[in-house]
Formats: structure tokens, C-alpha cells, sequence
């Protein structure tokens, strides 16, 4: 297999693996901590693709680091294989959860006007934005793992 930076068990992958936590993270702190965000179908399905993207991430941020300190490949293409199924699915869900939510904040909050406190406003555009910035990591590290498999 050829190294493309951003693969598992290299530097540039943890990066992108924290980057990934980070942002889901923080895209569900913002959705949580606003008031009513349980009454959209959109922000709930969000928390939980985020959710997930968090585990996923962070599992994967571990074995980063466990293979950059034992110093081992994690290049066999049944680990690459379960990278490009696990990156593609939460990429995909990760994509709905941030495009449905930013239709229903634009939807809602934009052309309604029916966002009586600004500050909550901010707190759902924060979170769609953190989302979507997750998923800009996600399509990443997709792309690089697909690219490794298919040069296997």
C-alpha cells in the first residue's frame, strides 16, 4: 500500500480522527446546551449522528496512538476495509444530520423569523456549522481510506 498522509496510524490520521471528535463534540454541546432543541426532528437526529461520530472517532484516535507508540502498520486491508465501511456510513449520516438541520435553522429561524431569543439562534447556527465542519474531516479520511483499499 502507498502512504497517503492522513492514514491510519500516522500523525496526520490522529489529527484528523481528534479533529473529527472535537467537532462533533462541540456540535452537540451547542445543540444541547439551547433550549427546545428536542422539538425538532432534525436537531435530535443531529445529536445522534454526531453521537456516533464522536465513538467512532475517538476509538479510532485510540488506535492511532496505540499504533504510533508500538510504532505498527495499520495497513492490512481487513482493518482498512472496517476504516472505509465505518468512515463512509458516518460520513453519510453525518451529512444528513448537518444538511437537515441547517435546512430546518434556515426554514425556521431565517424565513419564518420565529426565533424570539438570539441566543439560542446562535447556538444552532454554531452547531450545524460545527457539524459540517466534521463532516469536511469525515470526507477526508473517506477519501484517504478508499484510496488506500483501492490501491491494495
Amino acid at each position: 500500500m502507498i502512504d497517503i498522509p492522513g492514514t491510519p496510524g500516522t500523525l496526520t490520521g490522529l489529527v484528523l480522527r481528534i479533529s473529527q471528535c472535537c467537532f462533533a463534540a462541540g456540535s452537540i454541546s451547542y445543540m444541547v446546551t439551547s433550549g427546545g432543541f428536542f422539538s425538532f426532528t432534525a436537531f435530535c437526529y443531529l445529536i445522534a449522528a454526531m453521537g456516533l461520530q464522536v465513538i467512532w472517532s475517538f476509538g479510532l484516535a485510540i488506535l492511532d496512538t496505540f499504533a504510533l507508540v508500538r510504532k505498527k502498520t495499520l495497513l492490512s486491508p481487513v482493518l482498512v476495509s472496517l476504516f472505509v465501511v465505518g468512515d463512509w456510513v458516518t460520513s453519510t449520516l453525518s451529512l444528513a444530520g448537518a444538511s437537515s438541520s441547517a435546512g430546518i435553522t434556515v426554514l425556521y429561524f431565517g424565513d419564518l423569523g420565529s426565533c424570539s431569543f438570539e441566543a439560542e439562534c446562535w447556538k444552532y447556527q454554531l452547531s450545524v456549522a460545527l457539524a459540517f465542519l466534521c463532516w469536511i474531516t469525515i470526507a477526508i479520511s473517506s477519501l484517504t481510506t478508499l484510496w488506500l483499499l483501492a490501491s491494495a
